[in-house]
């Protein structure tokens, strides 16, 4: 197993999660925070902006998983390193975005 490749499927794995909010907001027509809001990551952009974010997030975690060394959904080494690197920008953006939309403090007014 090669060293370049598990770093590979690790941001692979933080490209394909950071899609995922991107790609839904845009679907459901909400606004959502994007790098090309004012200010960038804080301020709202549209739904178009944010699905064509989220489906270059798709495409660049499709080249670092699938066109990067071989994939292997058996091998432990190549799961475990793009799940790590979408658990961790999971959890960053939970954090994050829990600022803006009361996901950090639940129930708080």
């Amino acid at each position: 197993m090669n060293w370049i490749h598990l770093v590979s499927y690790f941001f692979g794995g933080i490209f394909i999660a950071n899609a995922v909010p991107h790609c839904v907001s845009g679907v459901m027509g909400q606004p959502f925070q994007s790098p090309f809001a004012k200010p960038s990551g804080e301020g709202l952009s549209s739904s178009t902006v944010n699905i064509l974010w989220g489906f270059f997030n798709l495409i660049i975690g499709y080249v670092l998983v699938v066109r990067v060394g071989h994939f292997d959904l058996e091998l432990t080494g190549d799961v475990l390193a793009l799940a790590v690197g979408a658990l961790l920008i999971s959890l960053f953006s939970a954090r994050h975005f829990g600022q803006f939309h009361g996901g950090n403090t639940p129930g708080r007014s």
